[in-house]
């Protein structure tokens, strides 16, 4: 259960390493490291407008560590969590405290792409892995070089929108869409997506909207967007989708222009306060609630009985992150002493399991996973991301070169170039 100081310790404790009692005595030093408890660094946000998906990701770590008594590999856990507000500086002062205080030889988090660029540096420069926990917090290698250090539980924010882009040209059959994102970098990065593979597939970008991530009100961006496109795609995190939505329904659009969203837009975790104004919203993700496999009924009854609401990929991103930890320490025999040697066998995970499915790091530690096209829908009268279709085994680099990707600028406000807009 939570301390006062921040730290979740489960106090149950046992001697097996990588989960299998061993025939022989390790030795002293295997066994002084590893009769330690582990110290786990967790960035998440608990406060300001991103605290929706912190939430998330506390609940499914602490659901992953209920489920093992604490222990990963032999060894009780210390998940030592710290709020970062969605603040790069006050992340980068988190992470050093995490490394320099507590001694983490591992980090989970943090929520945002700003945060995980701020603190790039440190991680790099003080060889503390890292795996990250959401799209919003994977640094897309055109917008930064390649830190070995970084592990990603989750793909790119791109990686997610260009099966949506896909989606929306060769399937529903749109021809022309407006852009409404936030304007940040995850904004950004998941609108460059969509619009990249809408118009390879032969669709056009004829608007761009970019609300602040704090905007008071989208009135004044609802009332700019073009009756005759075919639909808006909207990039949106934490609550904001939710006034979004609300705000789109009662200026009459809902009805008359599609909307299709990020994985954030209508995550579980956001879902459950929305209402109507959110039927028939089309979304991408790594994850939905009611992905039809064992490990993921398991999961979902778990978060169920726990937390009386469905898991989203903000819940799923700490559970996927301490998998690939435990699996790794599989392999190291619960040890974590060498660096390298740890961070290594990280990169070498292959997951069969989990709530997301099989998912496996390229060379860069960004996962090749499946995507999801989804459909807001009331089933048994809640909603619910129904899926319509899987894009198998997608890359960060999508159908692209990633010699030729990662030359490219990054993704912004004037990249991809809105060479249709009218």
């Amino acid at each position: 259960m939570p301390h006062k100081n921040g730290k979740l310790a489960i106090s149950r404790r046992t001697f097996l390493v990588g989960g299998a009692a061993l025939n022989v005595l390790p030795s002293r030093r295997a066994f002084s490291q590893t009769s330690q408890p582990l110290k786990v660094g967790f960035l998440t946000v608990n406060t300001g407008p991103l605290a929706a998906g912190g939430k998330q990701q506390a609940e499914g770590a602490a659901f992953f560590l209920k489920e093992r008594g604490g222990m990963i590999a032999g060894r009780k856990v210390e998940l030592i969590t710290e709020d970062t507000a969605g603040n790069p500086a006050l992340a980068r002062t988190k992470t050093q405290g995490l490394i320099e205080r507590f001694n983490v030889p591992v980090i989970i988090g943090p929520l945002a792409t700003n945060e995980a660029l701020a603190i790039d540096s440190d991680i790099r420069d003080r060889k503390v892995p890292l795996i990250t926990t959401t799209s919003a917090a994977t640094v897309d290698l055109k917008t930064h070089a390649v830190n070995p250090w970084v592990l990603h539980a989750f793909g790119t924010a791109p990686q997610v929108t260009y099966p949506l882009g896909d989606y929306a040209a060769k399937t529903l059959g749109y021809k022309r869409m407006t852009i409404v994102a936030e304007d940040f970098t995850y904004g950004h990065e998941g609108a460059g997506g969509f619009q990249l593979a809408f118009e390879a597939a032969g669709g056009r970008i004829v608007q761009k909207l970019w609300p602040p991530l704090n905007a008071p009100d989208y009135a004044p961006y609802l009332a700019q967007i073009k009756s005759d496109v075919d639909g808006i795609y909207m990039g949106f995190a934490g609550s904001n989708p939710l006034r979004f939505l609300k705000q789109f329904e009662d200026y009459g659009l809902k009805g008359k222009i599609a909307v299709l969203g990020n994985t954030t837009s209508t995550d579980e975790g956001i879902l459950k306060l929305m209402g109507d104004e959110a039927v028939d919203t089309f979304s991408a993700g790594w994850y939905a609630a009611g992905l039809d496999t064992a490990d993921n009924k398991k999961f979902v009854a778990g978060i169920n009985a726990g937390y009386q609401h469905d898991p989203g990929f903000y819940t799923a991103g700490p559970y996927t992150a301490l998998l690939i930890i435990e699996e790794a320490l599989k392999v190291t025999g619960g040890n974590t002493d060498d660096a390298p040697a740890f961070l290594k066998a990280m990169h070498e995970v292959r997951l069969s399991h989990g709530p997301i499915g099989p998912v496996r790091l390229d060379e860069y530690g960004t996962p090749i996973l499946d995507i999801y096209i989804r459909k807001v829908a009331r089933v048994n009268g809640k909603l619910a991301n129904t899926i319509l279709k899987t894009y198998p085994q997608v890359s960060q680099f999508w159908t692209y070169d990633p010699a030729q990707f990662v030359k490219q600028p990054t993704f912004s406000r004037d990249y991809p170039p809105s060479k249709n807009l009218e």
